[in-house]
C-alpha cells in the first residue's frame, strides 16, 4: 500500500492516519481556513479590508479580546465559566484611570490598585465556586451586574481621562508601536523560536515513540507560519499616520498579548497546574480521587483570569485614553465566542490557547467587515450570534463524527 502511494505521487498511507493524530490540528485547520476565506471576501466587497490601516486596527482591537480569552479557554475547560469579566474590566480600568486623573497616583501604583483589586474580585467569585459550591454561571452573572454598577460608583459615572505619555503607549495610540526596525527584529526572534519549537517537539516526540507527522508536512505548516509572520509583519511596517515621519510596526497591544498567549501556552503545556485543568475538566470525580486538589485548582484558575482582565483593562484604557463606564460592555459575550468558535467545548476537557487567538480573530474580522459593509450594529450581534452558533453545532457534529469513528 506504501508502495503504491509513492509510485502514484502520493503521501505514504501511513501519513493520512498521522494527520489525525490530533483532532485539535484539523479543527484549527477548519478555522484558519475560514480566517483567510473571511479576509478574501470581505476585501473583495470591501476593497479595504486587508489594508494596512485596517489591519492595524484589527489588530489592536482584537488584543484586548484575545489577552482575556486566553485564559478563559482553561475557565470553560474546567467547566467552568465568568460571565463577569467585561464588568470587571470595566470597573478595573475605571479604577485605574481614576487613581491617575482625580487621585494623582503614578500609572504603575494606579494598575498595580487595579492588578490587586481585579484579584480579589477573583478570589472572592473563585472561593464561592470551588469552596461554597455555588455554579460559577450565578456567581458571576451577580458579578456582571455589581460590578458593572461599581464601575459607575467610582467616579460617580464621570468620564476620566488619562494624559500620561508612558501609560498611553500600552494602548498603542501615536506612540504605542515598535517602529519598523523593533518589528522586525521581534519578527525574526519569533521565526527563530517558532523554528526551535518545532525542532525540539519532533525530535521529543521522537524519541518517547509518539506519532510523528511527516516531514513534508512538518515543512509545509512550518513555512506557511512563518510567511504569515513576516506578512502581518509587512502589513503593520507598512502603516503609517498622517503627519508622522515614520511606520507604526506592530503594535504595542499585540505584542502584550502575544507574550499572553506564550506565557498561557508555557503553563497549559509545561506545568501541572496545567495537566490538572484538562484533568478536571475531563472527569472532576476522577481527578480528585487520584490526588488532584480540585477546588484549589479551580480558585488558582480564577486568580488566573482576575490578573488578565487587569491586563486587558490597563490596555484599554490607555487604548481609549480614558476610563469610561462602558468599557467592557458585551466583551463577556466577545470573550466566550472567542473561546467557543477557536474549539474549547463547553461539556469541558478539550480546547487550546490557538484556537483562542483564531477564534478572537474570527470574531474580529466578521465584526470589522460588516462594519465597513455599513451594517447596522443590531444586524452585527445576530450575525456574529449565529456565527456562535454554527461553531458550537460543528463541534458537536464533529465530536460525534470522531467518536463514531473510534468505536
Amino acid at each position: 500500500m506504501k508502495s503504491q502511494s509513492l509510485e502514484a505521487g502520493l503521501p505514504p498511507a501511513d501519513t493520512f492516519s498521522s494527520l489525525q493524530v490530533s483532532a485539535l490540528d484539523v479543527r484549527l485547520g477548519v478555522m484558519a481556513a475560514v480566517l483567510v476565506v473571511m479576509a478574501l471576501l470581505f476585501h473583495a466587497l470591501t476593497g479595504t479590508f486587508l489594508t494596512p490601516e485596517n489591519l492595524y486596527n484589527i489588530a489592536q482591537q482584537t488584543a484586548v479580546v484575545g489577552i482575556v480569552a486566553t485564559a478563559m479557554v482553561l475557565v470553560v475547560v474546567a467547566r467552568h465559566i465568568d460571565l463577569s469579566v467585561g464588568s470587571v474590566m470595566g470597573f478595573v480600568g475605571v479604577l485605574i484611570a481614576y487613581l491617575q486623573y482625580t487621585g494623582g497616583w503614578h500609572w504603575l501604583a494606579a494598575c498595580a490598585a487595579g492588578l490587586a483589586v481585579s484579584l480579589a474580585v477573583g478570589l472572592y467569585q473563585g472561593w464561592l465556586t470551588a469552596y461554597v459550591g455555588v455554579p460559577s454561571f450565578v456567581v458571576t452573572l451577580g458579578g456582571l451586574m455589581s460590578f458593572r454598577g461599581a464601575a459607575f460608583l467610582v467616579a460617580d459615572g464621570k468620564t476620566q481621562p488619562v494624559t500620561d505619555e508612558t501609560f498611553l503607549v500600552i494602548g498603542g495610540g501615536i506612540d504605542g508601536a515598535l517602529g519598523v526596525a523593533g518589528s522586525w527584529t521581534l519578527a525574526t526572534a519569533l521565526a527563530a523560536l517558532i523554528v526551535w519549537r518545532v525542532w525540539t517537539a519532533r525530535r521529543a516526540r521522537a524519541h518517547h515513540g509518539f506519532p510523528l507527522r511527516p516531514m513534508w508536512l512538518e515543512a509545509l505548516l512550518t513555512v506557511g507560519l512563518l510567511l504569515l509572520l513576516a506578512g502581518f509583519t509587512a502589513a503593520m511596517c507598512s502603516y503609517q499616520l498622517p503627519g508622522k515621519a515614520s511606520a507604526q510596526g506592530v503594535p504595542v497591544p499585540v505584542v502584550i498579548w502575544a507574550a499572553v498567549v506564550m506565557t498561557m501556552a508555557f503553563i497549559v503545556r509545561r506545568t501541572r497546574f496545567g495537566r490538572y485543568v484538562y484533568a478536571i475538566g475531563g472527569n472532576p470525580e476522577a481527578a480528585r480521587l487520584v490526588g488532584i486538589r480540585v477546588r484549589w485548582v479551580t480558585l488558582q484558575l480564577f486568580a488566573l483570569l482576575a490578573v488578565l482582565v487587569a491586563i486587558a483593562a490597563a490596555v484599554s484604557v490607555a487604548r481609549l485614553n480614558a476610563g469610561t463606564n462602558s468599557m467592557g460592555g458585551n466583551m463577556e459575550l466577545y470573550v466566550i465566542a472567542a473561546a467557543v468558535i477557536g474549539g474549547v467545548s463547553l461539556a469541558g476537557g478539550s480546547g487550546t490557547v490557538l484556537g483562542s487567538v483564531l477564534g478572537a480573530l474570527i470574531v474580529q474580522f466578521l465584526d470589522s467587515g460588516l462594519l465597513l459593509l455599513d451594517v447596522s450594529i443590531g444586524k452585527r450581534m445576530v450575525i456574529i450570534g449565529q456565527v456562535l452558533i454554527i461553531a458550537v453545532v460543528f463541534d458537536v457534529l464533529y465530536r460525534r463524527a470522531t467518536g463514531e469513528r473510534n468505536s
